[in-house]
């Protein structure tokens, strides 16, 4: 289970649309392509562990699981041991004993997409696999400068925006973890208060997988010649999770309108006067967030490095994945 096979077998399905279609960067599957590619795998997850790793506003059952991400963490588990081959080769030619290198996955994806259910449900069953029981998941929200900071800066509008992250902090902590350094800490986000917590650290101890996620990990710089080096530079595999943007919209003012009715009634929230105020009123100034600041962020700086994720999830307007495209080696 865990060594890398001969080779990997590609469903008849995929193999017959594949020989018509003129070649492209990524193979396309959909659900039942996908899912035959992991058919024998068991599912190690319980429909009650499923539904406490879904986020709010998001719909995801065994079913889907057991289509779409089951067959994904076969495929990470395959790349993970590999690397590992890789690394194991080299350090003996080396004649090193430096340890292991974590495998860095990142996932990428509009707000309210359901990127942090993805990477939430990859960090579970991932964890299960025998051969790296380590997985550690860092969302970058901790790396936004606070809210003090975001302020001095005339940033607060655009939070959320590439400019908005300490991003030498976030490149500085996922290289020391790329280096093989056995601790390393990490800034902690709370949505309830909306900002950085002081003096609050998460601390990933020699993992085996880490999972970065986060709104702008696959963006590289603009500059051509830079010899900076960027996030997207330090992992070893990317998953994007992909939607048309009306449907995130709709997806975004829906958990806006449950947050109502949850979190923003806790007296501590930053979004307390929108539980204060009519659910039209409130639903305004959601979509105006949306239409000025999640909606040109997402065209302007997320949607552009789709393309750069070494695979891609394109759901429907039911939360389900209708198509999966794996970058070709």
């Amino acid at each position: 289970m865990s060594a890398l096979p001969e080779t990997i077998q590609v469903s008849p399905f995929a193999k017959r649309r594949h020989k018509t279609r003129v070649p492209s960067l990524f193979l396309e599957f959909d659900r039942e392509e996908w899912q035959e590619l992991a058919e024998s795998t068991p599912l190690p997850l319980s429909e009650d562990e499923i539904t406490e790793l879904q986020g709010l506003g998001d719909s995801i059952d065994l079913e889907e699981v057991k289509s779409v991400y089951l067959p994904l963490s076969r495929l990470l588990n395959l790349y993970a041991s590999g690397t590992q081959h890789v690394w194991a080769a080299q350090r003996e030619f080396l004649r090193s004993d430096d340890k292991k290198v974590p495998f860095i996955i990142a996932v990428s994806g509009s707000v309210a997409v359901g990127k942090s259910t993805t990477a939430r449900l990859l960090q579970a069953l991932l964890s299960r696999w025998p051969d790296h029981p380590r997985v550690e998941l860092v969302t970058t929200d901790g790396f936004l400068y606070p809210n003090a900071e975001l302020e001095r800066r005339g940033l607060m509008e655009r939070k959320g925006f590439p400019e908005s992250y300490d991003r030498r902090a976030l490149v500085r902590f996922v290289g020391e973890i790329k280096a093989g350094r056995s601790e390393v800490s990490a800034p902690v986000y709370s949505h309830l208060v909306y900002d950085v917590i002081p003096d609050q650290r998460k601390v990933v101890r020699s993992p085996d997988i880490v999972i970065i996620e986060g709104l702008n990990v696959l963006q590289q710089g603009d500059s051509p010649g830079s010899t900076e080096v960027f996030l997207s530079d330090l992992f070893d595999f990317s998953v994007y999770v992909d939607a048309p943007e009306p449907i995130i919209k709709k997806w975004y003012l829906q958990r806006f309108e449950a947050l109502r009715e949850t979190a923003f009634l806790d007296p501590s929230s930053f979004f307390r006067r929108f539980a204060e105020i009519s659910r039209e009123e409130a639903l305004a100034t959601a979509s105006n967030i949306w239409d000025t600041i999640n909606g040109p962020n997402l065209s302007e700086n997320i949607a552009p490095t789709r393309s750069r994720a070494r695979l891609i999830l394109t759901k429907g307007a039911n939360h389900e994945v209708e198509r999966i495209r794996l970058r070709r080696i």
